[in-house]
């Protein structure tokens, strides 16, 4: 009993502390680290980075169409609609030059873009760090997310046939960050004009909702590629003399929804309708700057549109902001039935109409 109570002598009782000290400091770090889900990513910076690959690639996007006539254009095949699904070097250009930016600026991060290419990543200039007054006015730093929770959109050039036809103004350029599959971040810049819309969930934007919207007859904006089909659908749900606006480009449609000016924004509509397939890249920055606002955009039968992993939101979408959106789910709803999806199923319902 007498060995149990012996005292270690004051020189080895000190060694012992430091090298517990030493432990704790080596093994404590890790075990916060895999609590806390790994590296922590500063929303400010994520927002930040995200203005800056979308304008850089917006700048690729500019100088490959006044370079010259020839786009370098080709077929990747055909949308559900049936229309071609071109790809172009300002695609390619503007994908590998944001790809870039992320993947030298945070190795590992998730990043889910509409391209593809066998060339490799340019890794050599990662994104300088500098963030934006305003951003440093409007978000503060010091919140976090996990990586392991994010996952990056990227479309490197929306409304790519517009882009080969010369109708500039549709063109964008997104980013988006989703935290845990919801759009948490969102960038849309037009490359030819220099504008960017920007938004943080929870935090604010840089654009802004217009005070007014019809809900009784909103001006719905709607795809160039299927314009006639989503008027008859649209007079079923709002009505014969619902007004309706083709446009090019996903992003150019949500900030149609904005207080913009006619040089930033020429048409001004009260809701964003899309009846068929459509991918994600084409939607989460936008579905990330409504929601900052206060607005929506869900599935035609009210879901909110998870950005995990498939890439694909097959169960169309409905976008407003200002307005009870619930009611206009309402009006679609109805006639859900009869959403299309398929060229085949699109010719069926013109015809029993």
């Amino acid at each position: 009993m007498a060995a149990l109570g012996r005292r270690l002598p004051r020189p080895a009782l000190a060694l012992l502390v430091l090298l517990l000290a030493a432990c704790g400091f080596l093994v404590l770090p890790s075990l916060l680290g895999a609590a806390g889900g790994g590296q922590r990513l500063d929303l400010r910076e994520l927002l930040a980075l995200s203005v800056a690959a979308a304008e850089a690639g917006g700048r690729r996007v500019r100088a490959v169409h006044e370079a010259g006539p020839d786009l370098q254009q080709r077929s990747k095949g055909q949308t559900q609609e049936g229309a071609e699904e071109l790809l172009t070097a300002g695609d390619l250009q503007s994908h590998r030059c944001m790809a870039s930016l992320w993947a030298s600026t945070f190795p590992g991060i998730r990043v889910i873009s509409e391209e593809h290419d066998e060339a490799a990543l340019d890794l050599s200039e990662p994104w300088d760090g500098k963030i934006p007054l305003e951003i440093q006015e409007m978000v503060p730093s010091g919140q976090t997310v996990s990586m392991e929770s994010v996952t990056v959109w990227i479309d490197p050039l929306d409304a790519t046939q517009e882009y080969t036809e010369g109708l500039l103004s549709y063109v964008t350029t997104m980013v988006c960050v989703a935290v845990d599959g919801k759009p948490v971040i969102g960038v849309i810049h037009k490359p030819f004009t220099g504008f960017t819309a920007w938004a943080l969930v929870g935090h604010g934007a840089n654009v802004s909702a217009r005070e007014s919207y019809d809900e009784r007859s909103p001006r719905l904006i709607v795809s160039r590629s299927h314009a006639g089909t989503v008027r008859t659908f649209s007079q079923k749900a709002f009505g014969i003399n619902v007004n309706i606006i083709p446009a090019g480009g996903a992003g150019y449609k949500v900030l149609s929804l904005l207080n913009l000016n006619k040089a930033e924004q020429p048409d001004q509509a009260d809701a964003y309708l899309h009846i068929t397939f459509i991918k994600k890249w084409d939607i989460c920055a936008g579905n990330a700057v409504l929601s900052a606002l206060g607005g929506h955009m869900t599935t035609l039968d009210g879901k909110d549109i998870d950005y995990l992993d498939s890439p694909g939101n097959k169960e169309g979408l409905i976008a407003s902001v200002g307005l009870d959106h619930q009611e206009l789910v309402k009006k679609v709803n109805g006639l859900e039935e009869q959403r299309l999806t398929f060229p085949a199923h699109m010719r069926r319902y013109c015809d029993a109409l």
